[in-house]
C-alpha cells in the first residue's frame, strides 16, 4: 500500500465511525474479514458490521468515536482511537487501539484492543479500583 492509499483508509475509517455508517463500514471490508474485539463474545464476519453498527447505535446512541492517531508498515495499518458516550448519568471516556491487516485496499482482519474494566465499572455502577495503589 502507498502512503496515499494508507491516508485515505484512515479517512475513510474515521468518516465510517463518524457518521456510524454500516454500509460506509462494509465497503472498507473484505466479506470474509474478521473483526475481534474484547466488547463482543465472538469474532465479527466482515459481512456483519453493518448490522453490528445497528445494534451500538440502538445501545449507545450518543457514542462518539475520535480518531487520535495512526501508523503504518506494509500491509498492517494502526488506529489510536478515543470514544466518549454517558453511562449511568456520567461522561465516560475510553481509549483504544486497532490493528488492521489491508487485503486489495479492504479490511482482512481487525483486533481491537481495549480495557473494558471502565466499562465495565460503569455498567454495574460501581467504582473503578485501581490494580495498584501508589
Amino acid at each position: 500500500m502507498t502512503d496515499a492509499d494508507i491516508q485515505d483508509f484512515v479517512t475513510r475509517f474515521a468518516a465510517a465511525w463518524a457518521a456510524r455508517d454500516g454500509e460506509a463500514f462494509l465497503k472498507l471490508w473484505h466479506p470474509d474479514g474478521t473483526l475481534h474485539t474484547p466488547l463482543v463474545g465472538r469474532p465479527v464476519a466482515g459481512n456483519e458490521l453493518a448490522r453490528l453498527m445497528e445494534v451500538q447505535k440502538e445501545a449507545a446512541p450518543d457514542f462518539v468515536w475520535q480518531l487520535l492517531d495512526w501508523t503504518s508498515r506494509g500491509d498492517v495499518v494502526i488506529i489510536e482511537w478515543q470514544t466518549t458516550r454517558i453511562i449511568n448519568g456520567a461522561r465516560l471516556d475510553w481509549r483504544g487501539v486497532d490493528k488492521f491487516r489491508i487485503r486489495d485496499g479492504r479490511i482482512a482482519e481487525e483486533c481491537v484492543y481495549t480495557d473494558t474494566a471502565p466499562l465495565r465499572a460503569a455498567r454495574s455502577g460501581t467504582a473503578l479500583e485501581p490494580i495498584t495503589k501508589f
